[in-house]
């Protein structure tokens, strides 16, 4: 398997585990059960529709060079929901859902809303802009700490906090953006995104707070209302 470079933009914040991931490839997911054997199916329809989306609208935005997404389940039992999007070591886009977050969705359009915004994240080009924005944050950081006679250990420990810093500048506006985007790859893939959305009602809402990395529940909500209504849904 690829290796995996991971990045940020988890949809939901949630605690690490110190399980090793049971990562595997959404197309080779099968279970034993009868129910399981379903939940995989639906996800995989689901990763279908809209992974081809995905592509078409990458490919139309053409801010990223590589367009072809690997969908993959985390089986870990104890994994807390999550979704996220990653890239491998060829720049590949990678979605990779936790077992747990896909049975935590009430039904196929809150999945498909899910992995269309995780998807408009790549779309959009938001890992190079972020680790831009982490590499200018470091130097500056870094230009400040010398300027303050910092050397060795303690200059570096200033890089290391001007890029952590640097991955936050913008996070929130990234988040809306994929929220927009993804409302659209999930409308095209045939899956309504206002039901979809639903999915905030039932995680914690993180608030205007600095450096959070998520916007308020009701601005995203919003966001995906104004784009469904440009698109001809209403609730």
């Amino acid at each position: 398997m690829r290796r995996l470079t991971f990045l940020l933009f988890p949809l939901v914040l949630a605690t690490c585990s110190t399980d090793t991931p049971r990562i595997q490839p959404v197309t080779e997911w099968s279970q034993e059960s009868a129910d399981f054997q379903v939940e995989a199916r639906t996800f995989q329809e689901i990763s279908r529709k809209v992974g081809k989306e995905a592509r078409a609208e990458c490919l139309r935005q053409a801010k990223v060079s590589n367009c072809d997404f690997t969908i993959l389940v985390d089986l870990n039992p104890r994994a807390p929901a999550n979704a996220f999007q990653t890239v491998d070591d060829r720049d590949q886009p990678v979605i990779i859902f936790t077992r747990a977050m896909i049975q935590s969705a009430q039904n196929a359009d809150e999945l498909a809303f899910v992995m269309g915004h995780e998807a408009a994240h790549h779309v959009l080009g938001h890992i190079g802009r972020q680790t831009q924005n982490a590499k200018e944050s470091a130097v500056i950081f870094g230009d400040l700490g010398k300027l303050y006679g910092e050397d060795g250990k303690d200059l570096e420990r200033s890089q290391k906090l001007g890029a952590e810093v640097g991955t936050q500048i913008n996070v929130k506006e990234f988040e809306l953006e994929a929220d927009q985007l993804g409302t659209i790859i999930t409308h095209n893939a045939g899956y309504n995104p206002l039901v979809g959305a639903k999915y905030f009602a039932r995680i914690p809402d993180p608030g205007d707070r600095f450096l959070g990395t998520h916007p308020p529940n009701a601005q995203r909500v919003q966001i995906v209302l104004d784009t469904a209504r440009q698109l001809g849904l209403t609730e």
